[in-house]
């Protein structure tokens, strides 16, 4: 057999069990239903540039207003909250939306980028009268970067970061992504309940047991919507890093600042943490057994360190002197 007649069989079997993947990948779609809020609560949802951002709200609205931005992953939606979020509609007004592009929010096939969440951040703060600002991980750059532009009571940041994936975007990995076959076929790979699993229990979570099967199954489903890859190809080509310098930009609000890390964290590290706060002249508060969700395995003592308190020593919480 020629080489030419041996790289033309190679191509037939590549898109073959390429087409066999988005197969079954479209299969586990049709499986995974449609999605249903992922915190209780009252459902709404925001118009924003023709897009339908769901968000969950609870409290009394005559409270204070808390808004919490859940970061950006594949599965990423305002679920991350789920266990801090019951806790502080006790005390305040609270509300969640799912990220343009996540979770019950439309998704449609948009460039996204670090310019677009900012605009949406900005945008849906304005609708509530200084409210206090809760962001985890990427998500936290954004409301640093608009911050000064909203009128804030205060921001409490969960390990954030400017970049994620690639320091350098990689055009050519999002257009592969978001690619009709390659793509269904590389983001159904990396959306398995197997992959899922272990990025949870290598990066997100200290306690394997703090995500139980439910959660898991819902992360599944979420990943497997229709046009669920087209924000994540963004992120994981490195075209959703911020540009700011995060220490620089938290340094000149003029708002109290509190950055929260798990000491266990290795994306990014506790020293990345330290640094920043320090840059930042912020508050360091460090959650001991927990890495970059700390308000997943620790919701009671993130609660309180949202609203100021501060638990005895001895519970799983150090704040920094």
């Amino acid at each position: 057999m020629s080489l030419r007649s041996k790289l033309s069989t190679a191509a037939k079997l590549t898109l073959l069990g390429a087409g066999a993947t988005v197969a079954t990948t479209r299969t586990l779609r049709r499986r995974a239903g449609e999605l249903e809020p992922p915190l209780t609560g009252r459902q709404g949802e925001f118009r924003w540039r023709g897009i339908d951002v769901a968000y969950t709200e609870a409290g009394d609205p005559a409270d204070e207003t808390v808004v919490l931005f859940h970061g950006i992953s594949a599965a990423g939606t305002a679920g991350e909250w789920r266990e801090a979020f019951p806790l502080l509609a006790e005390e305040y007004h609270v509300v969640a939306p799912d990220l343009p592009g996540f979770g019950c929010s439309d998704r449609p096939p948009l460039r996204y980028s670090a310019a677009l969440y900012e605009d949406f951040v900005r945008d849906f703060l304005a609708e509530f009268e200084t409210p206090r600002v809760v962001a985890s991980s990427l998500t936290g750059a954004y409301v640093a970067a608009v911050a000064g532009d909203s009128d804030l009571t205060d921001l409490t940041l969960v390990c954030p970061t400017a970049t994620a994936g690639p320091e350098s975007p990689k055009p050519w990995l999002r257009s592969l992504v978001r690619a009709p076959v390659l793509g269904e076929a590389a983001f159904g790979l990396l959306t398995t309940k197997a992959s899922i699993r272990y990025f949870n229990a290598d990066h997100g979570y200290w306690d394997p047991d703090a995500v139980d099967r439910e959660w898991t199954d819902y992360e599944w489903r979420t990943a497997h919507q229709r046009n669920a890859r087209f924000a994540p190809a963004a992120f994981v080509a490195g075209e959703l890093n911020s540009e700011i310098d995060l220490g620089a930009a938290l340094a000149d609000l003029d708002v109290p600042v509190t950055v929260i890390w798990g000491r266990e964290a290795d994306l990014p590290p506790l020293s990345e943490g330290r640094a920043l706060a320090e840059r930042a002249d912020a508050e360091l508060v460090v959650f001991d057994d927990a890495m970059v969700l700390p308000h997943v395995e620790f919701p009671r003592e993130f609660a309180a360190t949202v609203a100021g308190d501060r638990p005895e020593t001895g519970t799983h919480i150090h704040p920094s002197e």
